[in-house]
């Protein structure tokens, strides 16, 4: 599989780190995070906040953007927290969750509350601002707490009274979002409360006398062991980051607390540990990481490339001269064409470097994708080869935006060299355009895009797909996955960039033996050539009562931010992470859903093949598949069934309930 490479020569600019420090700002990357997050630029000025943070200091995103950050701080830790910022601003550092203890909140009504803040720092060309992720530890405070006098009331209260307390002490424990786990010296599991069967998969019944290793993964056997001594000698461990395996074998991300359990003569016989899902903020931090990373390497190529291209031009200059002298006394010019092919190709390299970093001049116009389209066809059929049919598919009879040409068709052809080298055995490669909408309940949840009007360009192939980590990486220069030679690994870098320079944004959908499909979303310029606007006003289909929708959809967020549009709009959702999971659930509640909203792939059992199962026992079951890649590309692999209707992610709340309500009739 070679998917992140190509040798296409770029055509103009993109990226910079100004323009990456708005995407970390504007993007739902902020909204992915569990935890509030609030922006902060030197000077303590607040300049982006995200929706968990308007709910949890109780401010709108408007009364917070301007404002020092000091108004979320009690007034007692006022100057405590002006000098520590101070001093971040002139050291800055990451700081883990957890590095300080009794730090405090403010909220709008004054009240205060007990905190943890992680910070990182991000560097601009316009300085440095600062995210800081912050998390509500009242109930962790309030369940210690608890813990702690029931323990003391334990051993006051005598044999009779014990039950009562021990039931109060289920309840506190049972009451936390959090795992809490206790287990003896050995390491052998004791109690397992609700939040622990809800992170990890396991019921009490299944886990209550076995060894706490079965959470570890297995390249980690010394872990527990080590924290096993260190209760043993009556040490605490606290928020330590670690991976554990759930029942159906993912990993996840934990914050880790583990505190001694002592007996009434103070002598350690057990631990208590309280453990926090982070998956979600792990995952968003390193996207926030690798964002860096572009950015740093961004800054790297550009001033390298000007380096270079001076390099070249001093070689070229000699170069005509030596020519001059050869042509001049008859002598075979091999050596000196030599040297020019080699500068022709040092300066291909460059002008890819400078277009990643956005360095080199376009000239954008107002053309129709459509046609455009037609014409680099014709390029690419001699690049495919005979064995790849090429198909285009325009959605909409004008697909009008402003860039510039020859960007448009580099990057077409960049990711037909891609899909070309990710299809050895033949294949097709699909080019798809589209005139679409985003409403504001969209961009308020896809930050990165705003509402508005869009043009669609999707390039899918039927080819080898890509795991997720080649997935998180296909975007960096020079990275590639093809043998030594073959590639310079700026393809994908220049399309990125390209995309970015001309204001539009791009999405990725593959798995591995399910192909690609890249959706480069581009504003619309249709305004601009003086069409007739239509005015279009979408309704929004009214709300139902008494309707269950049963969600399959393995990606976490993108399941809860559905389940959240459909239960505001009236529906009773249940929703399960895979196929396999939603077919066991049809079996032991079986005639109780209206319709089946499921992605197509997923693990264990895909959206096609779970859809073909129930409608073999509820033949009347309405079906809608969801899915990254095209109705195209669906279409080519027989996945559309009769009477299946399929919605192309990202999708608005709007399509997503119009697309419902037509299709339960």
């Amino acid at each position: 599989m070679s998917r992140p490479s190509s040798d296409a020569q770029p055509a103009a600019a993109s990226f910079s780190a100004e323009n990456m420090a708005e995407v970390l700002l504007s993007s739902d990357l902020l909204e992915t995070l569990p935890d509030a997050v609030i922006a902060v630029d030197r000077d303590g000025t607040i300049i982006q906040v995200n929706s968990q943070a308007q709910e949890l200091f109780g401010y709108s995103r408007s009364e917070l953007i301007g404002q020092k950050v000091e108004v979320l701080v009690p007034e007692s830790y006022r100057r405590q927290h002006h000098q520590h910022r101070e001093g971040f601003a002139q050291t800055p550092k990451t700081r883990r969750m957890g590095a300080e203890l009794d730090l405090y909140g403010r909220r709008r009504n004054g009240s205060q509350f007990p905190v943890e803040i992680s910070l990182s720092p991000v560097a601009t060309e316009n300085g440095t601002f600062v995210l800081s992720a912050i998390r509500d530890i009242s109930d962790r405070k309030r369940i210690a707490e608890e813990l702690r006098r029931a323990n003391e009331e334990l051993h006051r209260r005598t044999t009779e009274q014990l039950g009562e307390y021990r039931s109060r002490l289920a309840l506190i424990i049972d009451s936390s979002e959090d795992a809490i786990i206790s287990k003896d010296l050995d390491g052998t599991i004791i109690s397992w409360n609700k939040g622990a069967e809800n992170i990890y998969g396991y019921t009490p019944e299944e886990v209550i006398g076995k060894h706490i290793s079965l959470l570890a993964p297995g390249d980690r056997p010394e872990e527990i062991p080590e924290i096993l001594r260190k209760i043993a000698r009556g040490e605490s461990v606290e928020q330590h980051e670690s991976l554990r395996v759930t029942k159906d074998g993912r990993q996840l991300n934990v914050s880790v607390s583990v505190s001694p359990l002592r007996d009434a003569k103070d002598v350690v016989v057990g631990a208590s540990v309280i453990a926090r899902d982070i998956t979600a903020q792990k995952r968003a931090e390193g996207q926030l990481h690798q964002s860096q990373k572009m950015e740093a390497i961004g800054r790297l190529a550009g001033g390298v490339a000007h380096d270079f291209n001076n390099i070249l031009g001093i070689i070229n200059a000699c170069n005509e001269f030596l020519r001059d002298r050869v042509d001049a006394v008859g002598e075979p010019s091999l050596y000196v064409e030599n040297i020019r092919k080699a500068i022709e190709r040092g300066s291909a390299l460059t002008r890819q470097l400078l277009t990643f970093s956005r360095s080199s001049a376009i000239q954008p116009r107002v053309l129709d994708l459509n046609e455009r389209l037609k014409d680099v066809g014709k390029l690419l059929r001699p690049l495919m080869g005979d064995d790849v049919e090429i198909l285009i598919v325009s959605k909409s009879p004008a697909a009008v935006v402003e860039a510039d040409p020859g960007q448009l068709d580099q990057i077409v052809v960049n990711l037909a060299v891609n899909a070309r080298d990710a299809m050895p055995r033949g294949g097709k490669f699909i080019l798809e355009t589209a005139a679409t909408k985003f409403d504001e309940d969209f961009a308020e949840q896809h930050q990165s895009m705003p509402a508005g009007k869009y043009v669609l360009l999707a390039v899918s192939d039927t080819g080898s797909g890509m795991d997720e980590t080649t997935m998180s990486r296909i975007f960096e220069p020079f990275f590639t996955t093809k043998e030594t030679g073959k590639g310079t690994g700026l393809g994908l870098a220049t399309v990125y960039g390209i995309v970015k320079q001309s204001a539009g944004h791009i999405l990725v959908y593959s798995e591995p033996g399910h192909g690609t499909t890249f959706k480069i979303y581009l504003p619309s310029a249709e305004h601009k050539i003086g069409l007739a606007a239509k005015t279009e006003v979408e309704t929004v289909a009214p709300k139902r009562q008494g309707t269950t929708i049963l969600l399959a959809e393995d990606d976490e967020i993108m399941r809860s931010l559905t389940r959240k549009v459909l239960e505001e709009h009236g529906y009773t959702v249940v929703d399960v992470d895979d196929g396999k999971a939603a077919l066991e659930w049809m079996e032991s509640h079986p005639g109780s859903i209206d319709l089946l909203l499921t992605d197509v792939v997923m693990r264990r059992m895909s959206g096609p093949e779970l859809a073909e199962r129930l409608r073999a026992s509820h033949p009347n079951l309405k079906v809608i598949f969801m899915s990254g890649y095209t109705g195209e590309l669906i279409a080519e692999r027989d996945v559309l069934k009769r009477g299946i209707t399929l919605l192309e992610k990202p999708f608005s709340r709007t399509s997503l309930l119009n697309t419902i309500h037509t299709t339960l009739g």
